[in-house]
């Protein structure tokens, strides 16, 4: 970076700057397509676990917040680009997403994955579809004798089965759960598996100041019992903290 000799009157136009980006709007990233974590609704709008935990924590950190849509496999390059401030997307805390950005304190406890499919099968020798840049998909390609069937977005994955492309779907429990419980012909499969660290938001690295009032507001909402509701609410069966 280069160094720049700053002027009195140009210390205190950053300083005006300064001020004005404090009460910036923060922008949040989502997919919207990952109920009940995250989906649009038919009013368009966002909806779900993670949009009634964004408005709260929003108020909690006194910031004015506006909610932006984008597709899951440039979620993180689009935040690191600036087309929005901090991610609330169902992305699961993992070392190799720390390389790249950082994260808030966890708001959701590891979600159990698991298998949905139509007939019994066995994981460790079948074709599975996972959702992109998923922990789901790095599990599937870790597994010896297991094929891994990528897709852009959730419902993909579940077509994949219901067509006889792949054989399941691995993904998170709260999320195929409605699935299950609205077709018959599909069922949970094999044992469920723990990966990744738990759910929190992402953030740019150089954004530490957001990334803390964040994680001060997830932390006020565990500790008043706000947090463990809303989890109760949206993922039944999910451990609450």
């Amino acid at each position: 970076m280069k160094n720049l000799i700053l002027s009195t009157a140009a210390l205190a136009l950053l300083g005006n700057m300064a001020m004005a980006d404090a009460h910036a709007t923060v922008r949040l990233g989502t997919e919207g397509a990952y109920p009940p974590y995250n989906f649009i609704n038919d009013a368009g709008d966002v909806d779900g676990f993670e949009r009634e935990l964004g408005d709260e924590l929003c108020l909690r950190a006194e910031l004015t917040c506006e909610w932006v849509t984008n597709e899951w496999d440039s979620i993180i390059p689009n935040l690191v680009s600036g087309n929005y401030d901090a991610i609330i997307a169902g992305m699961s805390i993992t070392e190799e997403r720390m390389e790249v950005i950082d994260f808030s304190e966890q708001y959701t406890l590891p979600d159990p994955s698991s298998y949905l499919a139509m007939t019994e099968i066995d994981p460790a020798s079948s074709v599975i579809a996972a959702q992109t840049g998923t922990i789901q998909a790095s599990y599937v390609a870790s597994l010896e004798g297991a094929t891994l069937l990528e897709f852009a977005t959730p419902d993909e994955t579940i077509a994949a089965v219901k067509n006889g492309e792949a054989d399941a779907v691995l993904a998170d429990n709260a999320f195929l759960v409605p699935f299950a419980d609205a077709d018959p012909e599909l069922s949970f499969v094999g044992d469920n598996v723990l990966i990744g660290g738990g759910i929190g938001m992402g953030f740019r690295q150089s954004d530490t100041e957001l990334r803390d009032k964040f994680s001060a507001a997830i932390a006020s909402m565990k500790e008043d019992g706000t947090l463990n509701a809303l989890i109760t609410k949206w993922l039944p069966g999910s451990e609450t903290f």
